[in-house]
């Protein structure tokens, strides 16, 4: 009997954990310098079907900035969406070293507790040098909630994890 009741407890357990995934998509060894500049871009905001987001950019670049700041002094991210070319002009004009470019690849935030079917945020980094022009890193990272959220998770809760640990990995 306590075997059934520890066997249950373990699924409901691991039902109520997140998961994350950490995908390298240029296999490099970049360690960026403390002393350089970046500007963070804010992302399109995500969509599912028909619903959009609205704020999602600009939560995506506000987490990756606070993993930025750890490293780094010289971090700004912009306000509203920009496309690549305005985003790279506009950290080139201004001298940053490196731009930070997001884009969300999914976006699903699900009334997980009654549904079943649980929230999920997928974004892209890339990491661009305005010297060359060229793209030094890039990553995919995913982030599924559990099934026993109790309400409170959103997609964005899925990012802080795994943006830390990519973060971490460039200095």
């Amino acid at each position: 009997m306590r075997f059934i009741v520890f066997l249950a407890s373990l699924f409901f357990l691991s039902g109520c954990a997140d998961s994350h995934q950490l995908m390298r998509t240029v296999n490099s060894s970049v360690k960026l310098e403390r002393s350089a500049s970046v500007y963070i871009a804010v992302p399109r905001d995500g969509q599912y079907g028909q619903t959009m987001y609205q704020g999602s950019g600009v939560n995506t670049s506000q987490i990756i900035l606070l993993e930025f700041l750890k490293y780094i002094a010289s971090v700004q991210t912009g306000f509203d969406y920009q496309t690549y070319k305005e985003a790279f002009t506009y950290a080139k004009d201004k001298k940053y070293n490196y731009l930070v470019f997001p884009t969300i690849l999914e976006w699903e935030d699900r009334a997980t507790e009654w549904s079943g079917i649980p929230d999920k945020a997928s974004i892209k980094i890339a990491i661009i040098s305005t010297e060359t022009g060229k793209t030094i890193d890039s990553a995919i990272i995913k982030g599924k909630s559990g099934l026993a959220t109790f309400g409170g998770d959103h997609p964005q809760d899925l990012l802080p994890k795994p943006v830390e640990e990519y973060v971490g990995t460039l200095y």
